[in-house]
Protein backbone atom coordinates (compact mmCIF):
# COMPACT_ATOMS: atom_id res chain seq x y z
CA UNK A 1 0.00 0.00 0.00
CA UNK A 2 1.45 3.56 -0.74
CA UNK A 3 2.66 5.90 1.90
CA UNK A 4 -0.14 7.50 3.09
CA UNK A 5 2.52 10.48 4.21
CA UNK A 6 2.87 11.08 0.68
CA UNK A 7 0.82 10.12 -1.65
CA UNK A 8 -2.91 11.27 -1.53
CA UNK A 9 -4.24 8.41 -2.99
CA UNK A 10 -3.38 6.35 -0.33
CA UNK A 11 -5.91 8.39 2.11
CA UNK A 12 -8.45 8.02 0.02
CA UNK A 13 -7.93 4.32 -0.07
CA UNK A 14 -7.49 4.19 3.62
CA UNK A 15 -11.31 5.56 3.89
CA UNK A 16 -12.68 3.22 1.61
CA UNK A 17 -11.29 0.13 2.92
CA UNK A 18 -12.45 1.50 6.38
CA UNK A 19 -15.24 -0.71 7.90
CA UNK A 20 -18.65 1.97 8.35
CA UNK A 21 -19.81 1.32 12.12
CA UNK A 22 -22.90 -1.26 12.02
CA UNK A 23 -25.97 0.48 13.96
CA UNK A 24 -27.54 -2.46 16.88
CA UNK A 25 -30.86 -3.61 15.79
CA UNK A 26 -33.79 -1.05 16.34
CA UNK A 27 -31.41 1.36 16.87
CA UNK A 28 -31.06 5.35 14.69
CA UNK A 29 -28.06 6.32 14.52
CA UNK A 30 -26.89 10.36 12.76
CA UNK A 31 -23.94 11.27 10.49
CA UNK A 32 -23.18 14.87 11.81
CA UNK A 33 -21.49 16.08 8.90
CA UNK A 34 -18.89 19.01 9.70
CA UNK A 35 -18.16 21.15 6.83
CA UNK A 36 -18.08 24.56 8.57
CA UNK A 37 -19.64 25.55 11.69
CA UNK A 38 -16.57 23.51 13.39
CA UNK A 39 -18.03 24.02 17.00
CA UNK A 40 -20.54 21.29 19.36
CA UNK A 41 -21.90 24.24 21.31
CA UNK A 42 -25.15 26.79 19.54
CA UNK A 43 -24.53 23.67 16.37
CA UNK A 44 -28.23 23.02 15.31
CA UNK A 45 -26.90 19.75 13.52
CA UNK A 46 -25.17 18.49 16.74
CA UNK A 47 -28.60 18.92 18.50
CA UNK A 48 -30.66 17.27 15.89
CA UNK A 49 -28.13 14.47 15.76
CA UNK A 50 -28.16 14.24 19.28
CA UNK A 51 -31.96 13.12 19.13
CA UNK A 52 -31.23 9.58 17.40
CA UNK A 53 -29.28 6.58 19.69
CA UNK A 54 -26.12 7.08 18.25
CA UNK A 55 -24.02 9.97 16.60
CA UNK A 56 -20.69 10.09 14.26
CA UNK A 57 -19.65 13.42 13.88
CA UNK A 58 -17.30 13.37 10.98
CA UNK A 59 -15.44 15.73 8.74
CA UNK A 60 -14.40 14.45 5.02
CA UNK A 61 -10.93 16.37 3.91
CA UNK A 62 -12.15 17.12 0.44
CA UNK A 63 -9.17 16.92 -2.68
CA UNK A 64 -10.50 19.39 -4.39
CA UNK A 65 -9.46 21.80 -1.98
CA UNK A 66 -6.04 20.85 -1.58
CA UNK A 67 -3.24 20.81 -4.60
CA UNK A 68 -1.79 23.24 -6.67
CA UNK A 69 -5.68 24.14 -8.05
CA UNK A 70 -6.85 24.24 -4.18
CA UNK A 71 -9.59 26.41 -3.48
CA UNK A 72 -8.02 27.69 -0.70
CA UNK A 73 -4.30 29.08 0.07
CA UNK A 74 -2.14 26.58 2.67
CA UNK A 75 -2.46 29.14 5.51
CA UNK A 76 -6.32 28.82 5.19
CA UNK A 77 -6.32 25.10 5.44
CA UNK A 78 -3.77 25.05 8.21
CA UNK A 79 -6.25 27.22 10.08
CA UNK A 80 -8.91 24.82 9.16
CA UNK A 81 -6.95 21.84 10.61
CA UNK A 82 -6.43 23.78 13.70
CA UNK A 83 -9.83 23.97 14.37
CA UNK A 84 -10.69 20.27 13.58
CA UNK A 85 -8.15 19.84 16.41
CA UNK A 86 -9.87 21.40 18.52
CA UNK A 87 -13.30 20.25 17.63
CA UNK A 88 -11.84 16.86 18.09
CA UNK A 89 -10.63 17.99 21.75
CA UNK A 90 -14.59 19.13 22.25
CA UNK A 91 -16.40 16.60 21.21
CA UNK A 92 -13.53 13.91 23.50
CA UNK A 93 -14.21 15.91 26.53
CA UNK A 94 -17.66 15.90 26.01
CA UNK A 95 -18.66 12.45 25.28
CA UNK A 96 -14.71 10.94 25.42
CA UNK A 97 -14.95 10.14 21.92
CA UNK A 98 -13.71 12.44 19.20
CA UNK A 99 -14.26 13.48 15.91
CA UNK A 100 -13.71 11.18 12.52
CA UNK A 101 -12.33 11.65 9.32
CA UNK A 102 -12.58 10.48 5.85
CA UNK A 103 -10.46 11.89 2.62
CA UNK A 104 -12.45 11.92 -0.95
CA UNK A 105 -15.63 13.22 -2.54
CA UNK A 106 -18.04 13.63 0.29
CA UNK A 107 -21.38 12.34 -1.57
CA UNK A 108 -19.02 8.91 -2.08
CA UNK A 109 -18.01 8.78 1.52
CA UNK A 110 -21.62 9.76 2.81
CA UNK A 111 -23.46 7.17 0.54
CA UNK A 112 -21.09 4.18 2.29
CA UNK A 113 -23.09 5.51 5.70
CA UNK A 114 -26.43 6.22 4.55
CA UNK A 115 -26.71 2.21 2.97
CA UNK A 116 -25.64 1.77 6.32
CA UNK A 117 -28.83 2.52 7.45
CA UNK A 118 -27.15 6.08 9.26
CA UNK A 119 -29.03 9.51 8.23
CA UNK A 120 -26.49 12.44 8.10
CA UNK A 121 -27.57 16.10 8.84
CA UNK A 122 -25.51 19.11 8.68
CA UNK A 123 -25.88 22.81 9.64
CA UNK A 124 -27.46 24.52 6.61
CA UNK A 125 -24.95 27.75 5.57
CA UNK A 126 -24.75 29.95 2.61
CA UNK A 127 -21.76 28.57 0.01
CA UNK A 128 -19.69 29.67 -2.72
CA UNK A 129 -19.94 27.38 -6.45
CA UNK A 130 -18.29 24.29 -5.53
CA UNK A 131 -20.02 24.64 -1.92
CA UNK A 132 -22.99 25.04 -3.50
CA UNK A 133 -22.74 22.15 -5.96
CA UNK A 134 -21.60 19.77 -3.69
CA UNK A 135 -24.52 20.29 -1.19
CA UNK A 136 -27.38 19.85 -3.78
CA UNK A 137 -25.67 16.67 -4.66
CA UNK A 138 -25.84 15.68 -1.37
CA UNK A 139 -29.34 16.36 -0.68
CA UNK A 140 -30.55 14.95 -4.17
CA UNK A 141 -28.81 11.85 -3.82
CA UNK A 142 -28.29 11.13 -0.30
CA UNK A 143 -31.24 13.36 1.15
CA UNK A 144 -28.89 14.92 3.24
CA UNK A 145 -30.70 16.87 6.09
CA UNK A 146 -29.32 20.52 5.86
CA UNK A 147 -30.67 21.59 9.37
CA UNK A 148 -31.41 25.74 9.35
CA UNK A 149 -31.34 27.97 12.91
CA UNK A 150 -28.61 29.98 11.60
CA UNK A 151 -30.90 33.48 11.51
CA UNK A 152 -30.93 33.19 7.70
CA UNK A 153 -34.75 33.12 6.43
CA UNK A 154 -35.18 30.20 3.81
CA UNK A 155 -38.25 28.64 2.59
CA UNK A 156 -40.46 31.67 1.38
CA UNK A 157 -40.65 33.74 -1.34
CA UNK A 158 -39.86 37.14 0.67
CA UNK A 159 -37.28 36.31 3.15
CA UNK A 160 -37.08 40.18 3.59
CA UNK A 161 -39.95 40.44 4.76
CA UNK A 162 -39.74 41.64 8.75
CA UNK A 163 -36.60 40.34 8.68
CA UNK A 164 -34.64 42.91 11.14
CA UNK A 165 -36.93 42.13 13.50
CA UNK A 166 -36.36 38.18 12.93
CA UNK A 167 -32.63 38.23 12.89
CA UNK A 168 -32.99 40.53 15.95
CA UNK A 169 -35.68 37.55 17.56
CA UNK A 170 -32.97 35.01 16.33
CA UNK A 171 -29.82 37.20 18.18
CA UNK A 172 -31.29 36.78 21.38
CA UNK A 173 -33.06 33.45 21.53
CA UNK A 174 -31.62 30.39 23.36
CA UNK A 175 -28.41 28.81 21.85
CA UNK A 176 -28.75 24.83 20.32
CA UNK A 177 -28.12 22.37 23.35
CA UNK A 178 -27.43 18.95 23.90
CA UNK A 179 -27.42 16.28 26.47
CA UNK A 180 -23.86 14.12 25.68
CA UNK A 181 -25.58 11.56 27.99
CA UNK A 182 -28.82 10.90 26.23
CA UNK A 183 -26.59 9.89 23.15
CA UNK A 184 -23.94 7.20 22.05
CA UNK A 185 -21.30 8.76 20.04
CA UNK A 186 -18.61 6.58 18.28
CA UNK A 187 -15.86 7.14 15.87
CA UNK A 188 -15.14 6.11 12.59
CA UNK A 189 -11.77 4.51 12.79
CA UNK A 190 -9.71 5.49 9.62
CA UNK A 191 -6.58 6.40 11.64
CA UNK A 192 -6.37 9.60 9.39
CA UNK A 193 -5.83 13.05 11.11
CA UNK A 194 -4.99 16.61 9.72
CA UNK A 195 -1.29 16.24 10.01
CA UNK A 196 -1.91 12.88 7.82
CA UNK A 197 -3.91 15.41 5.33
CA UNK A 198 -0.98 17.95 5.09
CA UNK A 199 1.86 15.99 4.61
CA UNK A 200 -0.12 14.54 1.97
CA UNK A 201 -0.96 16.94 0.15
CA UNK A 202 2.29 19.26 0.81
CA UNK A 203 0.37 21.73 3.18
CA UNK A 204 3.13 24.10 4.22
CA UNK A 205 1.87 27.66 4.65
CA UNK A 206 4.09 30.41 4.07
CA UNK A 207 1.79 33.03 5.27
CA UNK A 208 2.44 35.54 8.54
CA UNK A 209 0.17 36.59 11.36
CA UNK A 210 -2.42 34.07 10.75
CA UNK A 211 -4.32 33.76 13.96
CA UNK A 212 -4.89 30.01 15.11
CA UNK A 213 -7.90 28.28 14.21
CA UNK A 214 -10.33 26.38 17.65
CA UNK A 215 -13.01 27.08 19.54
CA UNK A 216 -10.56 28.02 22.46
CA UNK A 217 -8.09 30.74 20.25
CA UNK A 218 -11.47 32.21 19.27
CA UNK A 219 -12.92 32.48 22.76
CA UNK A 220 -9.90 33.87 23.78
CA UNK A 221 -9.95 36.66 21.42
CA UNK A 222 -13.47 37.77 22.09
CA UNK A 223 -12.44 38.03 25.40
CA UNK A 224 -9.47 40.24 24.73
CA UNK A 225 -11.88 42.35 22.09
CA UNK A 226 -14.09 43.31 24.42
CA UNK A 227 -11.81 44.64 27.21
CA UNK A 228 -10.89 46.87 24.46
CA UNK A 229 -14.30 47.46 22.84
CA UNK A 230 -14.22 51.45 23.56
CA UNK A 231 -11.46 51.71 20.99
CA UNK A 232 -13.10 49.99 18.37
CA UNK A 233 -14.63 52.99 16.04
CA UNK A 234 -11.27 54.49 16.11
CA UNK A 235 -9.40 51.19 14.68
CA UNK A 236 -11.29 50.06 11.99
CA UNK A 237 -9.77 52.04 9.22
CA UNK A 238 -6.10 52.51 9.55
CA UNK A 239 -4.54 48.69 8.38
CA UNK A 240 -2.04 49.83 10.50
CA UNK A 241 -4.82 50.29 13.61
CA UNK A 242 -7.24 47.65 12.64
CA UNK A 243 -4.73 44.54 12.88
CA UNK A 244 -4.61 44.62 16.84
CA UNK A 245 -7.77 46.94 17.18
CA UNK A 246 -10.99 44.96 15.81
CA UNK A 247 -11.89 41.78 16.82
CA UNK A 248 -9.50 39.37 15.19
CA UNK A 249 -13.07 36.87 15.06
CA UNK A 250 -13.34 36.92 11.29
CA UNK A 251 -11.71 34.03 10.21
CA UNK A 252 -13.23 32.24 13.67
CA UNK A 253 -16.60 33.18 11.99
CA UNK A 254 -16.18 32.08 8.79
CA UNK A 255 -14.98 28.83 9.79
CA UNK A 256 -18.14 28.95 12.65
CA UNK A 257 -15.23 28.05 15.41
CA UNK A 258 -18.46 30.46 16.96
CA UNK A 259 -21.52 30.98 16.17
CA UNK A 260 -22.65 35.08 15.58
CA UNK A 261 -25.24 34.47 17.94
CA UNK A 262 -22.48 33.48 20.51
CA UNK A 263 -20.62 36.36 19.87
CA UNK A 264 -23.55 38.40 20.22
CA UNK A 265 -24.64 37.21 23.60
CA UNK A 266 -21.12 37.32 25.12
CA UNK A 267 -20.50 41.25 23.79
CA UNK A 268 -23.94 41.63 24.98
CA UNK A 269 -23.49 40.30 28.90
CA UNK A 270 -20.19 41.17 29.05
CA UNK A 271 -18.94 44.23 26.98
CA UNK A 272 -19.62 47.97 28.25
CA UNK A 273 -22.19 50.25 26.62
CA UNK A 274 -21.33 52.86 24.36
CA UNK A 275 -20.24 53.41 20.67
CA UNK A 276 -17.65 50.65 20.44
CA UNK A 277 -20.43 47.77 20.85
CA UNK A 278 -23.12 49.34 19.08
CA UNK A 279 -21.01 49.22 16.03
CA UNK A 280 -19.16 46.06 16.64
CA UNK A 281 -23.07 45.07 17.02
CA UNK A 282 -24.11 46.21 13.50
CA UNK A 283 -21.41 44.12 12.30
CA UNK A 284 -22.88 40.99 13.39
CA UNK A 285 -25.87 42.22 12.13
CA UNK A 286 -24.43 42.90 8.90
CA UNK A 287 -22.91 39.51 8.49
CA UNK A 288 -26.35 38.34 9.01
CA UNK A 289 -27.40 40.27 5.91
CA UNK A 290 -24.60 39.11 4.01
CA UNK A 291 -25.57 35.49 4.25
CA UNK A 292 -29.19 35.87 3.84
CA UNK A 293 -28.11 37.35 0.33
CA UNK A 294 -26.20 34.17 -0.75
CA UNK A 295 -28.83 32.09 0.38
CA UNK A 296 -31.30 34.29 -1.39
CA UNK A 297 -29.16 34.07 -4.71
CA UNK A 298 -26.43 31.83 -4.92
CA UNK A 299 -25.29 33.77 -8.19
CA UNK A 300 -23.62 36.74 -6.66
CA UNK A 301 -20.29 34.62 -6.79
CA UNK A 302 -21.07 34.17 -10.91
CA UNK A 303 -22.70 36.95 -12.30
CA UNK A 304 -23.58 40.74 -11.76
CA UNK A 305 -26.81 41.48 -10.00
CA UNK A 306 -27.57 43.88 -12.49
CA UNK A 307 -28.07 41.98 -16.16
CA UNK A 308 -26.86 45.21 -17.75
CA UNK A 309 -23.80 45.22 -16.07
CA UNK A 310 -22.74 41.72 -16.78
CA UNK A 311 -19.61 41.52 -18.78
CA UNK A 312 -18.68 44.86 -18.17
CA UNK A 313 -14.95 45.29 -18.18
CA UNK A 314 -14.67 41.75 -19.31
CA UNK A 315 -13.55 43.03 -22.98
CA UNK A 316 -10.43 45.28 -21.42
CA UNK A 317 -9.07 42.32 -19.76
CA UNK A 318 -5.15 43.03 -19.64
CA UNK A 319 -3.22 40.22 -17.45
CA UNK A 320 -0.20 42.81 -17.33
CA UNK A 321 -2.57 45.13 -14.98
CA UNK A 322 -4.28 41.95 -13.04
CA UNK A 323 -0.61 40.73 -12.25
CA UNK A 324 0.65 43.37 -11.45
CA UNK A 325 -2.40 44.29 -9.00
CA UNK A 326 -1.83 41.49 -7.53
CA UNK A 327 2.06 41.34 -6.55
CA UNK A 328 1.46 45.04 -5.53
CA UNK A 329 3.24 46.73 -8.39
CA UNK A 330 1.00 48.93 -9.88
CA UNK A 331 2.78 52.03 -8.30
CA UNK A 332 -0.04 53.47 -6.05
CA UNK A 333 1.63 52.25 -2.88
CA UNK A 334 -1.64 52.13 -0.60
CA UNK A 335 -2.49 49.39 -2.81
CA UNK A 336 0.88 47.91 -3.52
CA UNK A 337 1.05 47.74 0.53
CA UNK A 338 -2.33 46.24 0.49
CA UNK A 339 -1.82 43.78 -1.59
CA UNK A 340 1.16 42.45 -0.54
CA UNK A 341 0.15 42.33 3.23
CA UNK A 342 -3.45 40.12 1.74
CA UNK A 343 -1.15 37.80 -0.10
CA UNK A 344 1.47 37.49 2.94
CA UNK A 345 -0.86 37.40 5.85
CA UNK A 346 -4.39 36.77 4.75
CA UNK A 347 -6.05 39.86 5.87
CA UNK A 348 -6.82 43.03 5.15
CA UNK A 349 -8.96 45.48 6.97
CA UNK A 350 -12.42 46.59 5.24
CA UNK A 351 -11.38 50.00 3.92
CA UNK A 352 -8.38 48.29 2.23
CA UNK A 353 -10.25 45.53 0.99
CA UNK A 354 -12.58 48.46 -0.64
CA UNK A 355 -9.53 50.74 -2.12
CA UNK A 356 -8.39 47.69 -3.50
CA UNK A 357 -11.68 46.48 -5.10
CA UNK A 358 -12.51 49.92 -5.87
CA UNK A 359 -9.01 50.26 -7.90
CA UNK A 360 -8.90 46.80 -9.73
CA UNK A 361 -12.74 47.82 -11.12
CA UNK A 362 -12.93 51.54 -11.27
CA UNK A 363 -9.39 52.65 -12.28
CA UNK A 364 -7.34 49.42 -13.99
CA UNK A 365 -10.80 48.29 -15.18
CA UNK A 366 -10.51 44.84 -15.46
CA UNK A 367 -13.44 42.47 -14.86
CA UNK A 368 -14.44 41.90 -11.12
CA UNK A 369 -14.48 37.71 -11.03
CA UNK A 370 -10.76 37.42 -10.99
CA UNK A 371 -10.36 40.10 -8.38
CA UNK A 372 -12.64 38.50 -6.36
CA UNK A 373 -11.59 34.99 -6.60
CA UNK A 374 -8.00 36.08 -5.53
CA UNK A 375 -9.41 37.84 -2.38
CA UNK A 376 -11.41 34.33 -1.53
CA UNK A 377 -8.14 32.30 -2.13
CA UNK A 378 -5.86 34.11 -0.08
CA UNK A 379 -8.28 35.59 2.48
CA UNK A 380 -7.85 33.59 5.49
CA UNK A 381 -11.58 34.30 6.47
CA UNK A 382 -12.56 34.31 2.84
CA UNK A 383 -16.11 33.56 3.56
CA UNK A 384 -18.40 32.97 -0.14
CA UNK A 385 -21.31 35.37 1.26
CA UNK A 386 -18.97 38.70 2.08
CA UNK A 387 -16.12 38.28 -0.40
CA UNK A 388 -18.65 38.12 -3.38
CA UNK A 389 -21.28 40.62 -2.17
CA UNK A 390 -18.94 43.22 -1.27
CA UNK A 391 -17.20 43.00 -4.49
CA UNK A 392 -20.09 43.49 -6.15
CA UNK A 393 -21.08 46.08 -4.30
CA UNK A 394 -17.91 48.33 -4.41
CA UNK A 395 -17.82 47.43 -8.09
CA UNK A 396 -21.63 49.03 -8.47
CA UNK A 397 -22.63 46.16 -10.03
CA UNK A 398 -26.10 46.30 -8.46
CA UNK A 399 -27.07 49.08 -10.57
CA UNK A 400 -27.53 52.00 -8.15
CA UNK A 401 -26.87 55.19 -9.15
CA UNK A 402 -23.81 55.88 -6.68
CA UNK A 403 -20.66 54.40 -6.53
CA UNK A 404 -17.66 54.37 -3.87
CA UNK A 405 -14.89 55.29 -5.40
CA UNK A 406 -11.48 55.41 -2.87
CA UNK A 407 -8.57 57.94 -4.43
CA UNK A 408 -5.62 55.60 -3.78
CA UNK A 409 -3.91 58.70 -2.76
CA UNK A 410 -5.98 59.83 -0.61
CA UNK A 411 -5.89 56.94 1.79
CA UNK A 412 -2.00 57.15 1.83
CA UNK A 413 -2.75 60.69 3.50
CA UNK A 414 -5.47 59.47 5.77
CA UNK A 415 -5.08 56.77 6.98
CA UNK A 416 -1.13 56.15 6.50
CA UNK A 417 0.16 59.52 7.15
CA UNK A 418 3.66 58.42 8.76
CA UNK A 419 3.96 56.13 6.24
CA UNK A 420 4.44 53.23 8.64
CA UNK A 421 2.31 50.86 6.59
CA UNK A 422 3.23 51.76 3.06
CA UNK A 423 7.07 51.18 4.37
CA UNK A 424 6.73 47.72 6.08
CA UNK A 425 4.62 46.12 2.97
CA UNK A 426 7.09 48.34 0.37
CA UNK A 427 10.21 48.65 0.97
CA UNK A 428 11.76 49.91 -1.74
CA UNK A 429 9.87 52.88 -0.41
CA UNK A 430 11.07 52.77 3.21
CA UNK A 431 13.39 55.55 2.82
CA UNK A 432 10.71 57.62 1.30
CA UNK A 433 9.54 60.21 3.63
CA UNK A 434 6.13 59.99 4.31
CA UNK A 435 5.46 63.42 2.38
CA UNK A 436 6.05 61.53 -1.27
CA UNK A 437 4.25 58.67 -0.60
CA UNK A 438 1.00 59.76 -1.91
CA UNK A 439 2.46 59.98 -5.45
CA UNK A 440 6.02 58.58 -5.12
CA UNK A 441 6.42 59.36 -9.23
CA UNK A 442 6.66 63.16 -8.04
CA UNK A 443 9.70 62.73 -6.15
CA UNK A 444 12.38 64.92 -6.95
CA UNK A 445 15.52 63.49 -8.04
CA UNK A 446 17.41 64.80 -5.90
CA UNK A 447 15.66 63.22 -2.99
CA UNK A 448 15.22 59.82 -5.02
CA UNK A 449 19.00 60.41 -4.75
CA UNK A 450 19.21 60.76 -1.30
CA UNK A 451 17.15 57.64 -0.58
CA UNK A 452 18.91 55.11 -2.98
CA UNK A 453 15.58 54.96 -4.81
CA UNK A 454 14.98 55.40 -8.67
CA UNK A 455 11.20 55.51 -9.63
CA UNK A 456 10.67 54.04 -12.45
CA UNK A 457 13.42 51.11 -12.11
CA UNK A 458 13.02 50.50 -7.73
CA UNK A 459 10.13 50.93 -7.72
CA UNK A 460 6.94 51.56 -10.51
CA UNK A 461 5.48 54.52 -12.26
CA UNK A 462 1.50 54.22 -12.12
CA UNK A 463 0.61 51.29 -14.58
CA UNK A 464 -2.33 53.97 -15.48
CA UNK A 465 -3.32 57.49 -15.08
CA UNK A 466 -5.41 58.05 -12.18
CA UNK A 467 -7.46 60.97 -13.27
CA UNK A 468 -7.75 59.56 -16.99
CA UNK A 469 -8.67 56.38 -15.82
CA UNK A 470 -11.32 57.56 -13.52
CA UNK A 471 -12.83 59.73 -15.96
CA UNK A 472 -12.94 57.01 -18.57
CA UNK A 473 -14.55 54.71 -16.51
CA UNK A 474 -17.36 57.14 -15.53
CA UNK A 475 -18.25 57.78 -18.72
CA UNK A 476 -18.52 54.14 -19.70
CA UNK A 477 -20.81 53.67 -16.99
CA UNK A 478 -22.49 56.84 -17.66
CA UNK A 479 -23.65 55.19 -20.95
CA UNK A 480 -25.74 52.47 -19.36
CA UNK A 481 -26.48 53.94 -16.19
CA UNK A 482 -29.94 54.55 -17.00
CA UNK A 483 -30.86 51.48 -18.37
CA UNK A 484 -29.18 49.38 -15.27
CA UNK A 485 -31.57 52.10 -12.90
CA UNK A 486 -34.32 50.18 -15.43
CA UNK A 487 -33.33 46.72 -14.64
CA UNK A 488 -33.97 47.18 -10.72
CA UNK A 489 -37.62 47.75 -11.64
CA UNK A 490 -38.09 43.76 -12.44
CA UNK A 491 -39.28 41.74 -9.52
CA UNK A 492 -36.32 39.33 -9.98
CA UNK A 493 -33.49 42.14 -9.87
CA UNK A 494 -34.93 43.88 -7.10
CA UNK A 495 -35.15 40.99 -4.61
CA UNK A 496 -31.23 39.56 -5.58
CA UNK A 497 -30.50 43.08 -5.41
CA UNK A 498 -32.21 43.47 -1.86
CA UNK A 499 -31.49 47.16 -0.81
CA UNK A 500 -32.76 48.08 2.46
CA UNK A 501 -36.01 49.71 0.88
CA UNK A 502 -37.05 46.31 -1.01
CA UNK A 503 -39.05 46.94 -3.86
CA UNK A 504 -40.21 49.75 -3.76
CA UNK A 505 -36.54 51.57 -3.02
CA UNK A 506 -35.38 49.50 -6.26
CA UNK A 507 -38.70 51.43 -8.80
CA UNK A 508 -37.66 54.47 -7.08
CA UNK A 509 -34.30 54.08 -8.42
CA UNK A 510 -35.77 53.16 -11.83
CA UNK A 511 -38.23 55.84 -11.97
CA UNK A 512 -35.46 58.91 -10.77
CA UNK A 513 -32.33 57.48 -12.61
CA UNK A 514 -34.01 55.55 -15.62
CA UNK A 515 -34.12 55.82 -19.17
CA UNK A 516 -37.24 57.88 -18.71
CA UNK A 517 -35.70 60.40 -16.22
CA UNK A 518 -32.58 60.93 -18.48
CA UNK A 519 -35.10 61.95 -21.42
CA UNK A 520 -37.03 63.66 -19.35
CA UNK A 521 -33.18 65.80 -18.11
CA UNK A 522 -31.74 66.23 -21.71
CA UNK A 523 -34.86 67.40 -22.94
CA UNK A 524 -34.65 70.22 -20.07
CA UNK A 525 -30.88 70.70 -21.02
CA UNK A 526 -29.35 69.55 -17.69
CA UNK A 527 -28.68 65.82 -18.53
CA UNK A 528 -27.89 63.47 -15.36
CA UNK A 529 -24.53 62.54 -14.82
CA UNK A 530 -22.67 60.15 -12.80
CA UNK A 531 -21.64 62.78 -9.95
CA UNK A 532 -21.40 60.33 -7.06
CA UNK A 533 -17.42 59.33 -6.61
CA UNK A 534 -17.05 60.77 -3.42
CA UNK A 535 -15.57 58.78 -0.35
CA UNK A 536 -17.07 56.18 1.44
CA UNK A 537 -16.95 53.41 3.85
CA UNK A 538 -17.29 49.83 2.53
CA UNK A 539 -20.28 48.82 3.94
CA UNK A 540 -23.43 47.30 3.09
CA UNK A 541 -26.10 49.43 0.71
Amino acid sequence: MPNPASDPSALCSRSRETTVPTLPADTTGTVVWHRDNLRIDDQPAVTAAAKADWLLPLFIFDPAFYGSDGLACDARLRFLHESLDDLDRCYRERTTTGLSYAVGDPTDVLERFRSAGWKVVAAASPSGRYGNRRDRRARAELDVRFVGGDGIVRHTDRTRREWQDRVETWFGADQFEWNPDSVRVVEFSTGLDPKDVERAYGVVPTKSQVPRGGVRPARARLRSFVDQIGDYPGNISSPVDAREGTSGLSASLAFGCLSVRQVYQYVDAHAPGGRGAEMFVSRLYWNRHYEQKLADWPGWTDSAVNPVLRGFNVDRRDPDLIDAWKRGRTGYPMVDASMRCLRQTGWLNFRMRALCASFYFHVLQQPWRVGADWYYHHLIDASASINYTQWQSQCGLVGRPTLRLYNPRKQVRDQDPDGAFVHEWVPELAALPSEYLDRPEHTPLSVQADCGLRIGEDYPRPVVDYDEAREEFRDRLDDVRAEAADALARPAVADRASLSGGRSAARSIARNHGTDAKQAASENGNQARLDAFGESEFRPE
